[in-house]
This record gives structure tokens, C-alpha cells and sequence, in this order.
């Protein structure tokens, strides 16, 4: 605290040099004579060192309100309550840059980085990213809310509640960073109702019907229909799967990474990562799918002549069971084109999403009495027991043991008593 216990007079020196003129502020018997900053601003100022030792020199206008302050900061310090004042000085917009850089510099989730980003930087900084943090209150967070609300483009009340959570997750960064916030500034804020999502609930000829058009759409892509419906992989594991993570011999499927954007990245949780059991009719699909589309389509004379001239780099073999044409990644927003096709060709429900699949993978597992909820829960590769019930039924070898057959039955003829709509090389 010390470096000063009085207020310091800005406004006049103590040590004045000879021959200097008093000014009207001092009497005859108390002569005052001014400094350089005489008349300029707040008179008085409260000098302390702070818990750091960095000198503070918060300027007042009176001599008892500087001498309250230094009071009121002496007891802080005391008591170890005392906060820099400095924090929070900076706009929203700085402290949301920084929870991006920290993420991406901590390798987090790629996708709800992105997510988070996107948030900010297209519905929350053009609102309130410009205001001072430690300014904020409660009141913005209600506002922000009405506006998203209001704001045209957002039509559904789930996506207000999904940027608000960023919202939230930005203000605790800044709280995390010390910046003084209301205690409730995130906190019962009158949110839109969203109505529960209509599931689409898949039956085994739907799934049948969907690979036949992508079958028509996109031949190499058939098999993701397969690899989700019969294996319980999301969109980014299926596009992620290699040929050296596929155990022919045991039936096995080693799920180890996912691809976001082309790039390997890591799965959506720890539940995520697992040697799963597959059912063998996948497997025959697998094999299937590698002898015919392993690697880049073949491309004629005159394209390989098209693409030299474009200056076309052949993509880096990386083992990836299902590319492009071009034997590159697949990303989510060239396959959701392909998708769409397929879904509309197959007459299924519009909003029929590729994660549907995985949806019925969990929903036929615990439908048909083969396997107990807890070897449900592991095979769909969830954290929580209540996810795989309440969800989807309407990491070593967590199963180990446990031979899948279920859908043979339902898609190969040849094991099936009852076979959907038509042939082996059809449904293959």
C-alpha cells in the first residue's frame, strides 16, 4: 500500500523554486504556489502500490474523497479482496478473439470452435462487440436476446438459444479472466421456447430406399449409408475411416479419428473412441466398396491433360475408405449437396439428417433383444446410459465378446426371413 497515506495536491508544489509567484489558492500565512498541472483536471490524487507493486494514481476532485479511497483500498489489500480496476478496460471483441486463439491453440473440438467463432463473429460482436466489459449488465444479455429474435435470417428459436450459449460461454471466459461482471448477467434470462425436434425414425426399408439413391446420386458414396446405419458412426467418423483401422478377420472397426473440413481431427468425446464389433454384413459391404472405388475414380486422357494444365497436385494416398472422385477427403459441405439428393430421391421426410442413421443403429440394437441396455449404451458409443435411452432408443474393448448380427437380418437376404424390397444386388 505505501506510498502515500495522505492525497497528493496535484495542483501546487511542494518545494517551490525561488522567486515564484504564490497563486489565489493559498492565504498570506499559507502561501501556495502551482504546478505545471494547475487548474488541469481533478485536483486530488490517491497514490498506493497495488497487491503487484505497480503504482495507482486515480485522480478526485476533493481532498475527502481521495482520503475515502485510500481508506477503502488500504482495507481491501487487508483482506485480499482488492480487484485491479484495470480489468475489463478492454472491448468484448478482444476478450472473444482470445477464447478462440486459446481453443485453437489447445487443439479443442474443431467443430464447436468453429461453431463458437461463427457465432460471434456473424450475430454477438456486431451487437456488443464494441462495448467496454466491464460495462456490461444484465440488461445487454436480455437485449441481445430480442435482438437475435428480431434480427432476420434467425427463424428458429433453437438457433437463438444456441448463439445465447456462446454468449454465456463468453462471459464466463471473461469472468474466468477477472473482469468485473454482475453475478447474474447471464443468468434467467427469458429465452423463446423451442419445440422439442420431430425425430425421423427410420424403418430398414427406408434405409434400404436411401442407399439405392445414393446408389443413383453418388455410387461412391453408398457406402456411408451403410457404415452409419449398420455401425453407429457419425458423419465426420464415417468420412475419417481407414482401411488399417478395419479388422477383417474379427469383424472389428477401430474408431480413432474423424475428419472436419478434410483434416483429421479428434472425436466428439472420450465415449467416442472405441474397438466396435460390426455386424458381418457390413464387412461384405466394406469389401465390396474397396474393389471397386479404392483411391481417386480413373480419369481419361484428355481430363489428365486438363488437370496437368490447372496445374493439379494428385492428392497424398492416406488410406481413407471413402474420398472423392479425385481420391481426396470428403467434407461435410460438398457431401450435405449429395445428401440432399439422395434423401429427396429416396422420398424420405425433408430434414432427414445423415445423423438419422445413427439414430436407427442404436434404435434396432436395443429393439431387438439381442443385446442388454448397458451393451447398447457401449456399442453406440455414449457417455451417459440415459443418452442412449432417452435419445436413440424410441474405451478398449467395451464389448468385447459380443458378435453383432442384427442387421443381417434385416438387409441380407440371405440370412433374412423376411427380406426389404429388392435383390441381393440391389440392397448390396
Amino acid at each position: 500500500m505505501a506510498e502515500s497515506d495522505a492525497p497528493f495536491d496535484r495542483w501546487h508544489r511542494k518545494h517551490p523554486k525561488g522567486g515564484e509567484n504564490p497563486c489565489r489558492c493559498g492565504t498570506r500565512k499559507t502561501p501556495l504556489y502551482p504546478s505545471a498541472d494547475h487548474g488541469r483536471g481533478q485536483q486530488w490524487q490517491a497514490r498506493y502500490r497495488d497487491p503487484n507493486g505497480k503504482s495507482r494514481r486515480p485522480t478526485f476532485d476533493s481532498w475527502q474523497e481521495a482520503r475515502e479511497h485510500l481508506d477503502e483500498v488500504r482495507v481491501k489489500i487487508r483482506n485480499s479482496t482488492w480487484i485491479d480496476p484495470d480489468l475489463g478496460n478492454q472491448k468484448v471483441e478482444v476478450f472473444a478473439n482470445q477464447l478462440i486463439t486459446g481453443r485453437k491453440k489447445r487443439e479443442k473440438n474443431e467443430n464447436t470452435t468453429g461453431t463458437y467463432e461463427s457465432h460471434l463473429r456473424t450475430h454477438i460482436l456486431p451487437f456488443l462487440g464494441g462495448r467496454i466489459a466491464k460495462t456490461l449488465k444484465r440488461g445487454d444479455s436480455m437485449a441481445l436476446v430480442d435482438h437475435l429474435i428480431d434480427k432476420p435470417g434467425i427463424n428458429s428459436p433453437y438457433y437463438v438459444v444456441q448463439i445465447f450459449k456462446t454468449w454465456r460461454i463468453l462471459i464466463n471466459y471473461m469472468v474466468d479472466a477477472d473482469v468485473p461482471l454482475p453475478a447474474n448477467i447471464v443468468s434467467r434470462i427469458d429465452m423463446p421456447e423451442v419445440k422439442d425436434r420431430v425425430q425421423t425414425v427410420l424403418s430398414p426399408e427406408q434405409v434400404a430406399s436411401l442407399a439405392r439413391a445414393m446408389r443413383e446420386v453418388e455410387p461412391r458414396y453408398e457406402i456411408l449409408v451403410w457404415i452409419s446405419a449398420c455401425a453407429g458412426l457419425r458423419e465426420g467418423e464415417a468420412f475419417g475411416l481407414t482401411e488399417s483401422r478395419v479388422d477383417w478377420q474379427r469383424d472389428l472397426l477401430y474408431v480413432e479419428e474423424q475428419r472436419q473440413k478434410g483434416k483429421k481431427a479428434k472425436l466428439k468425446t472420450k465415449a467416442s473412441y472405441a474397438t466396435l464389433p460390426v455386424d458381418h454384413f457390413l464387412m461384405k459391404l466394406l469389401a465390396q466398396h474397396l474393389a471397386k472405388f479404392r483411391g481417386p475414380a480413373p480419369a481419361s486422357k484428355i481430363a489428365q491433360t486438363r488437370r496437368r494444365q490447372r496445374g493439379f497436385v494428385p492428392p497424398s494416398d492416406e488410406g481413407l475408405v471413402v474420398t472423392t472422385r479425385l481420391g481426396r477427403p470428403i467434407t461435410r459441405s460438398q457431401f450435405n449437396r449429395t445428401w440432399n439428393k439422395a434423401v429427396e430421391l429416396a422420398g424420405l421426410p425433408p430434414g432427414t439428417r445423415f445423423h438419422d442413421l445413427k439414430h436407427f443403429y442404436s434404435t434396432r440394437l436395443a429393439a431387438g433383444g439381442e443385446h442388454d441396455p448397458k451393451t447398447v449404451q457401449a456399442l453406440s458409443r455414449h457417455a451417459e446410459f440415459s443418452e442412449t435411452m432417452d435419445t436413440y432408443a424410441h474405451p478398449p474393448v467395451a464389448v468385447q465378446g459380443v458378435k453383432v448380427t442384427t442387421f443381417s437380418h434385416l438387409f441380407d437376404p440371405a440370412q433374412a426371413s423376411t427380406t426389404v424390397p429388392g435383390d441381393a444386388e440391389q440392397v448390396a
